[in-house]
C-alpha cells in the first residue's frame, strides 16, 4: 500500500475499509490478472468493498502506487520487493501459504487476519494431451536440473521468486484445484472476459 496511508497492519486496513465503503481502491496488473483474482478473493473473505482499478501491467500500477494515485496494489512478489525495500511502498502481508524469503518480516494474510487465505501465483509448463511419457518426464527433469541450479535459484530468490518443482502428477492435481478455487471466487465476484 502507499506508505502515507495509516494502517500498518492488514487488520488495520480492513477496519479501515470497512468504515470506508468503497472509498478505498486497489490495482492489478489487469482485469482477471491473478492480483485482481487474489483482490476478489480478498474482499470476499475481508468482507470489505475496495475498488478494482486494472492497469496494463504491473509497472504501470506501480507507479501509481508509489505516486499515491491509487491506495493498494495486490502485486507479485518481484514487483513489490524493490519499492518495499526502498520504503516507496508498504507490504502489509504476502498472499502464499509462508513468509516469503524476500520480505521475511512481512506476515502472510492468513497469519495477520484472514484465516486461510492463500493465493500464489504459479509458473509451470504443460503439454498438449497424449504426450508420450518419456517426454513429459524429459522435460521435467530438464526443467529441475536447471531450478536446482545454484546460480538459477539466486537470480529467481534475489526477485522473491522461490522454486518448488513438483512431480507432473502433483502438478496436474495443483491446477485441477486452483481451477476450481478461482472459478467459485470469479463467479462470485461477476467476472467476465472481455
Amino acid at each position: 500500500m502507499h506508505p502515507n496511508l495509516p494502517p500498518r497492519t492488514l487488520k488495520e486496513l480492513i477496519a479501515l475499509a470497512r468504515a470506508k465503503p468503497g472509498a478505498l481502491n486497489f490495482a492489478s496488473s489487469g482485469n482477471a490478472s491473478p492480483g485482481h483474482l487474489a483482490g476478489e478473493l480478498f474482499k470476499s473473505m475481508a468482507k470489505v468493498n475496495l475498488v478494482h482499478v486494472p492497469y496494463k501491467g504491473g509497472g504501470p500500477a506501480m507507479v501509481d502506487l508509489v505516486a499515491g494515485h491509487v491506495e493498494i496494489f495486490v502485486a507479485v512478489i518481484s514487483t513489490a520487493v524493490p519499492q518495499v525495500k526502498a520504503g516507496k511502498a508498504r507490504a502489509l502481508a504476502v498472499t502464499g501459504p509462508r513468509r516469503a524469503t524476500a520480505l521475511p518480516d512481512v506476515p502472510t494474510v492468513s497469519e495477520s487476519a484472514l484465516k486461510g487465505y492463500e493465493a500464489t501465483n504459479w509458473y509451470g509448463y504443460v503439454a498438449p494431451p497424449n504426450t508420450p511419457r518419456a517426454i513429459i518426464e524429459r522435460l521435467h527433469q530438464a526443467t529441475v536440473t536447471v531450478l536446482e541450479m545454484p546460480d538459477v535459484r539466486q537470480t529467481l530468490l534475489d526477485q522473491g521468486i522461490e522454486a518448488a518443482p513438483s512431480s507432473p502428477e502433483q502438478f496436474a492435481a495443483y491446477i485441477k484445484s486452483e481451477t476450481g478455487k478461482w472459478t467459485k471466487v470469479i463467479k462470485a465476484a461477476g467476472l467476465r472476459s472481455e
